[in-house]
């Protein structure tokens, strides 16, 4: 979401991708894109934002990146 020009990344993971990806190490990837500094939950379940929402674009690049290793 990029709501008031922030963004918001939310990762969630199908239970087939439980054990090959992580969304903690999703939602930071993406969070580094928009000038977030962080982001957290559990493996399956992970959150971050940052103050650049038009960047969204990157985010999603930063994340496909990272899940094609």
């Amino acid at each position: 979401s990029t709501a008031e020009g922030k963004a918001s990344i939310v990762a969630g993971l199908a239970d087939a991708a439980k054990g090959k990806a992580d969304a903690v190490a999703l939602v930071r990837a993406a969070a580094a894109a928009v000038g977030g500094k962080g982001g957290g939950g559990r493996p399956e379940m992970a959150q971050a934002g940052g103050p650049d929402g038009a960047k969204a674009e990157d985010a999603l690049a930063a994340v496909r990146a990272l899940l094609a290793g």
